[in-house]
């Protein structure tokens, strides 16, 4: 067993090795001690006298930076630099050349004396540069500008005015824009209503009307002798910018009928006929507001009118499913709120495909219900059997996933013994008028939905005790199957009670029969000529063939929808309350992030949005996709409640202030997670929020504590912006909106750049822009000019970065504004995708700035901050370091962040500086007991997240260290040097393995369904031969469970660890006790960077300590019954 007096000999390599650091030449030296100690403070580096930084003393650089043989043999002009840093200003290089002569800069020589505080810039001849040739200062070069720049935007102090954040009003005035451009949106949709009703009020229905019309489906449809199909006629589909370049006729709209439906039946033909005089509104809304995107109406026969044009192609089996009344935003507009209770008939009576179409009407039902509806499903015979058995005698809202938890459900139900619909009835009216009572639900419109093959009394008995005379809960009943013989008591049953009939003879009548109901509850509505404007929740509408088309190339869009009905105005039929449809408008979810200042929210701030019922309709965390083979929707992902994502608010208070449209402030601290969830960034946000009038929306702006709470204005002249935004470097963030390029039809081919450009010269006048983000870019664009040409100076001189090791530089300010460097050609980047569009996370965009940005910002100002970029596979495989650090304007109560700027280099090349470092011995007589090439020891640098950037084993590259070095994690931990902190994900996907059944997939597929059905009348025609036994053969793969397991995707709530370093611990030792010996290590942090130098014992192996892993973990729910 080692003792542990071993640790002495472990930390004494630690620290040798730190020490040793000093030794590096030129690059090296920056790279681990200059550049990971850096420069502070710039505004604190400007000399009082440039001149008086000069000094000759030959000793000092014997004394704080070099071996005496490393001293220049010309008479070295040597810059101390102080604590706060070091930087040559022009005017201090020039001077320097005039003693010196032929003299250049060398680089940056730190010594071990000079550890923390002290280093040292000198000049040198030409001829001590040339013998470092192999180590090119490259790196320090680059980042040398970084303090040029703060000094730049110290310049300009007079002209800065720091402000601070009023977080309440910047709330209200981005509502304010939100409400003026929702309000917009409404209006066209009521154009369109009123185009309507009138084209309705003057038409009279034809039965024998013959109309060609453009069919979605069949336009520029050739036969086999090249004419035109009947309702194909040729239409002219051109590719529109504005419709993301898909092929579109934006003079016309055309008509969509599912397959289920026979397109030129009779009321079709005159729907589409009167709706043509739509066509002129459609073209009239988009003049007016050209940042519209669709238009439709879809009708309550079952047509979709859609502006502009498109063409619809039909799945590989022939089909089109999509119903436009089975949309939410049509379900929304045509109806009120509804509490609905489910009743399914399951006596024995019901076996055989009874049941299947019994399921499949649940099951179409739940595909009317929307979030503002509640139901309940029970199934009965001679008992009652809740489908869910945890909640019986209540309702359930009518979210996504409570309907997809019932769905399951169904499929155990079976047939067997009597029907006792009398049970059923009670039940349902107690819980219905229980509910009532409690103030949830729609408190109204109250329905009980009756799914049976028939019933042998009418039980007025019952309806007079619950239900007359006022008749509040309607009763809409569905006669399973073609006997006839108990219609007559279902009819009464329901006319008695303000409902509907129907009856349901195969599977492919099931979706048109269940959608009667919902003419049945508009009636209220349309009698009182209700046009209530909705808007739904954020969600993806994939079956539109403009989604499908965009899916492959940019992902799903999400959006939401305004919609308004369409009633009849003619007096005869005004009485019997007649729907003829619903309008609408699709407004993408991008389109309200445009409205948002992001520049005036600060580096961690954002804006959020949620509806009336907490779902959130925009936030940065919202995370509809998940990636299998390609990006898919989440089950759930139009439902994720603003609690799931800011869940450290554990009271709900943000939330349930939002949802009651007040408007306040709210504070807290939060975890928020970046770089793919791995790493955490601790702070405390301020939340204002207030309500988005005229919709059921309400709008929260988060901002950092710090310097997310102040803003700073800068002043320069145009002409001088305009001439700094002419470098080939510049570029803006894509996705901020400093212009309005949508509003006319020509604007829309530029970029943000381009259009400043033009709005500032005066040759675009209407251009519609932010003047004073403007502003702010050109006070940007002027102090960052110079390192444009300080980077190509850099990239011209031949004997730097000679192995192109460090790739590119890059700059990005508050406003969105970037410069990008390369020191190679684009073809040899290591990482293609950094800086584009490709790598979202490291890029301006709407929701948030590059991650390199933020977490420098988080950094102690001037210090830098390492990291491996993680991929997105399980393991890490990145082949490139980032360096970054913040630029920050100081004042004794205000310090914004004005800018970023970093580097990416290749790995290796890193890890070879690194290594060529810790293997330099610096003790006089050349000698050193130990070094990183010892077999004894481990060599380790670690970011302050605990992920390794260096290790012997180039495989643990990118890995978290507690993986590598489980005990001595543990250990770090113990004695407080890191911390874990627990992180929550509410949007998590888990795999699990689940029974598959081919019946639950004929549930979800009408047209599965609808050719199952032709199987079933064919086995009708037998069934007196073997009756249960062929039927239940025939029809197996509609009822039988395949037993099998299936390994799927599911959404689920995951925990997991992060962890971070404690900052004001510098240095540690320690030493662990394993089974028989003594595990010693050392760790210290390198200055003013967040990494750390690990040196850990490898003769003693700890393997009853397990590793240390971020694995989320499942957190399982448990239900407890509290005994009555």
């Amino acid at each position: 067993m080692r003792s542990p007096a071993s640790s002495s000999s472990a930390r004494a390599a630690g620290l040798w090795l730190l020490e040793a650091l000093s030794g590096l030449p030129s690059a090296a030296r920056y790279l681990f001690r200059c550049s990971l100690s850096p420069f502070t403070s710039p505004v604190s580096l400007f000399p009082p006298d440039p001149a008086a930084l000069f000094v000759n003393e030959p000793a000092l650089v014997k004394r704080h930076c070099l071996p005496q043989e490393h001293v220049p043999a010309v008479e070295g002009v040597v810059l101390r630099c102080a604590e706060g840093g070091e930087h040559l200003e022009p005017t201090t290089w020039r001077r320097a050349q005039n003693v010196q002569g032929e003299c250049r800069a060398a680089g940056l020589l730190c010594s071990a004396g000079a550890l923390r505080k002290h280093c040292e810039l000198f000049l040198s001849a030409e001829s001590w540069t040339a013998d470092q040739e192999s180590d090119p200062a490259l790196p320090r070069q680059i980042f040398r500008r970084r303090v040029g720049l703060g000094l730049k935007y110290k310049e300009y102090e007079k002209d800065v005015a720091i402000e601070e954040i009023d977080g309440l009003q910047l709330v209200k005035k981005l509502a304010k824009n939100m409400e003026e451009m929702f309000h917009k949106k409404s209006e066209a949709v009521r154009r369109l209503v009123e185009a309507a009703e009138d084209a309705y009020l003057k038409h009279e229905f034809d039965a024998d009307l013959q109309y060609e019309y453009f069919n979605a489906v069949l336009i520029n449809e050739r036969d086999e002798e090249g004419n035109y199909l009947e309702l194909g006629k040729e239409f002219i589909l051109v590719p529109n910018d504005h419709f993301n370049n898909l092929p579109v006729n934006i003079s016309l709209s055309d008509v969509q009928v599912p397959t289920n439906m026979y397109n030129k039946d009779p009321a079709i033909v005159n729907g589409v006929y009167w709706s043509e005089s739509l066509n002129k509104v459609f073209v009239d809304n988009f003049d007016r507001d050209p940042s519209l995107i669709w238009q439709y109406f879809g009708s309550a026969k079952g047509f979709f009118r859609q502006y502009p044009g498109i063409k619809w192609e039909p799945d590989e089996n022939g089909v089109i499913a999509f119903d436009c009344r089975n949309r939410k935003w049509y379900i929304q507009a045509a109806t009120s709120p509804k509490d609905v209770v489910i009743l399914v008939d399951v006596s024995g009576s019901m076996k055989g495909l009874r049941l299947t179409i019994a399921k499949q009407t649940v099951s179409s039902i739940l595909d009317t219900l929307g979030d503002d509806d509640f139901f309940n499903i029970i199934a009965y015979n001679e008992e009652l059997h809740y489908v869910e058995p945890c909640l019986n005698g209540t309702l359930v809202q009518a979210d996504r996933a409570n309907k997809e938890h019932f769905r399951e459900h169904l499929d155990k139900l079976f047939a067997k013994g009597i029907g006792m619909l009398d049970i059923a009835l009670n039940e349902a009216f107690n819980m219905l008028n229980e509910f009532n009572h409690t103030g949830q639900g729609s408190i109204c419109s109250q329905a009980i939905m009756l799914i049976t093959d028939g019933a042998v009394d009418t039980y007025d008995t019952i309806f007079a005790k619950y239900n007359w005379p006022d008749r509040k809960v309607r009763i809409f009943t569905y006669l399973i199957g073609r006997e006839a013989a108990f219609a007559d008591n279902l009819k009464w049953m329901a006319c008695a009670n303000k409902g509907f009939f129907t009856q349901i003879s195969t599977l492919a009548d099931v979706q048109e029969n269940v959608m009667e109901y919902l003419h049945v509850l508009s009636r209220p509505k349309v009698i009182d000529q209700e046009h209530d404007v909705v808007w739904t929740e954020a969600y993806v509408d994939s079956t539109l063939p403009q989604a499908q088309k965009l899916a492959d190339d940019q992902g799903l869009v999400l959006m939401t929808t305004v919609a308004m009905p369409v009633f009849s105005k003619q007096n005869e039929t005004r009485s019997k309350g007649i729907l003829l449809g619903v309008v609408g408008t699709d407004v993408p979810v991008k389109e309200l992030l445009k409205t948002i200042p992001k520049y005036k929210l600060g580096i961690h701030g954002y804006a959020f949005a949620i509806t009336n019922n907490g779902y959130i309709l925009t936030h940065p965390e919202l995370r509809p996709l998940y990636e299998e083979g390609k990006k898919r929707r989440k089950p759930n992902y139009s439902s994720v409640d603003l609690s799931e994502v800011e869940w450290e608010d554990r009271d709900d208070v943000l939330r349930n202030a939002m949802v009651n449209r007040k408007t306040g402030k709210f504070s807290m601290e939060v975890k928020k997670t970046v770089d793919k969830g791995k790493r955490v960034l601790v702070m405390t946000n301020d939340y204002y929020y207030t309500d988005i009038k005229g919709t059921p929306f309400s709008l929260g702006v988060a901002l950092s504590r710090g310097h997310g709470k102040y803003f700073f204005r800068g002043n320069v002249t145009v002409e001088e912006g305009l001439h700094d935004l002419e470098h080939p470097d510049v570029s803006l963030a894509d996705e901020w909106s400093y212009c309005n390029t949508d509003l006319h039809p020509e604007h829309r081919q530029m970029t943000q750049l381009e259009a400043i450009k033009r709005y500032l010269t005066g040759k675009e006048p209407l251009l519609q822009c932010d003047k004073e983000l403007i502003q702010e870019v050109l006070f940007d664009a002027v102090v960052s000019a110079p390192i444009e040409a300080y980077w190509t100076s850099l990239a011209l001189n031949k004997s730097e970065n000679s192995d192109k090791g460090v790739e590119v530089a890059f700059l990005g300010t508050r406003t969105g504004l970037s410069r990008i460097n390369l020191f190679v050609g684009p073809e040899q980047l290591t990482n293609q995708d950094f800086l584009t569009a490709e790598d979202k996370e490291n890029i301006f965009n709407a929701d948030h700035f590059p991650l390199w940005y933020r977490r420098a910002a988080e950094q102690i100002p001037g210090s830098f901050v390492y990291s491996i970029p993680f991929s997105t596979e399980t393991a890490n495989k990145s082949n490139v370091v980032t360096a970054s650090t913040a630029i920050q304007l100081l004042d004794d109560r205000k310090s914004p962040v004005v800018a970023a700027v970093g580097i990416q280099m290749k790995l290796e090349f890193f890890q070879r500086k690194f290594w060529t470092a810790s293997r330099q011995c610096a003790s006089l007589d050349g000698r050193c007991a130990i070094s990183c090439d010892d077999e004894s020891i481990n060599c380790y640098l670690i970011d302050n997240n605990g992920f390794i950037l260096v290790s012997e084993d180039y495989r643990q590259t990118g890995n978290f260290f507690g993986e590598v070095e489980g005990a001595v994690m543990n250990k770090l931990l113990t004695m407080g040097s890191f911390k874990r902190i627990t992180l929550y994900d509410y949007q998590a996907m888990c795999r699990t393995n689940k029974e598959s059944s081919d019946s639950a997939h004929s549930l979800l597929d009408p047209y599965n369904a609808f050719f199952a059905a032709v199987k079933w009348i064919m086995t009708e025609l037998v069934l007196f031969l073997v009756e249960f036994n062929l039927c239940s053969w025939w029809h197996s793969d509609l009822t039988a469970k395949a037993q099998r397991l299936k390994q799927t995707l599911e959404p689920c709530d995951t925990e997991y660890p992060a962890f971070v370093s404690e900052r004001t611990i510098k240095e540690t030792t320690g030493n662990i006790a394993c089974d028989d010996c003594f595990k010693s290590f050392v760790i210290q942090q390198i200055p003013s960077s967040n990494l750390f130098m690990v040196v850990v014992d490898n003769e003693c192996f700890c393997d009853s300590v397990p590793p240390i892993t971020m694995a989320p973990i499942e957190i399982r729910y448990i239900l407890l019954f509290a005994k009555l």
